[in-house]
């Protein structure tokens, strides 16, 4: 019988993803945006010239399953080294992916700078709103009231602050060039940041600065719901305060 690799390479030709066993839980994300990202990369023809720089968390588990070539970063610092490694090899096709809390917070400073210094490079978001690795804590994007490891009465956000809004703090940057939000939540929004993952690639590829994505997502096992629910959360929650959209789009 033909393993995994070998059914999909008899769809897509030779293929980038790699036969093995996801250790993304059961409903997660993540497993849906790696998949997006594999099916742009094969798409753009750029597989061998593409570096993935990968941070802490669940989303360090990406460069696993495809056959690319993969930096693991310290704790935040993706978009620093993807910055490095673009500056030096510029011929190479750079972009990081990264989870809310290895982005948002001990790697915010890094996305910021990198986006005002508008190298091109493209840094995707994989937003859950938990620290999903390490058991569900407070992210910088836990919703108000949101209940997690750290926060059993819900956050509340004149203890916490608010939840963080990262592409709308980098709209004024003239150095970023394309700059949306997306979701996982059904078929459609799926479609939607599957577009939006192609023009964020494209505007690297076209030599014009630096593009971002942020991805929502559910984490199942952080928020303690079953896939059902996670799911529904992300489509009536998660989505109605993290607005999806394109904020800034010069790749024409």
């Amino acid at each position: 019988m033909e393993n995994a690799a070998e059914n999909l390479s008899s769809l897509y030709g030779q293929t980038l993803y790699l036969d093995k066993l996801f250790s993304y839980c059961p409903g997660c994300g993540h497993g849906i945006v790696t998949r997006l990202v594999a099916e742009t990369i094969e798409a753009m023809g750029i597989r061998e010239k593409t570096v993935s720089v990968v941070g802490i968390g669940c989303g360090g588990f990406s460069h696993h399953y495809l056959d690319i070539d993969a930096i693991e970063a310290m704790h935040g610092r993706s978009p620093s080294v993807a910055t490095g490694f673009k500056l030096a090899s510029p011929e190479n096709f750079v972009f990081t992916y990264q989870g809310d809390g290895d982005m948002g917070a001990i790697g915010l400073a890094d996305l910021l700078h990198a986006a005002n210094k508008g190298v091109p490079i493209t840094c995707l978001m994989i937003n859950n709103t938990v620290f999903g690795m390490t058991g569900g804590q407070m992210s910088p994007t836990s919703l108000p009231g949101q209940v997690t490891a750290t926060t059993q009465k819900g956050r509340d956000t004149r203890l916490h602050g608010y939840p963080i809004l990262v592409p709308e703090m980098m709209r004024a940057m003239p150095g970023v060039k394309y700059l949306a939000r997306e979701s996982v939540a059904d078929a459609a929004a799926i479609r939607r940041s599957g577009k939006s993952l192609r023009r964020a690639f494209e505007c690297q590829e076209k030599n014009l600065g630096f593009a971002f994505v942020e991805f929502i997502v559910p984490c199942p096992t952080g928020l303690k719901k079953s896939v059902r629910e996670a799911y529904d959360w992300c489509k009536n929650e998660m989505v109605s305060y993290f607005k999806p959209g394109v904020f800034k789009d010069e790749t024409e």
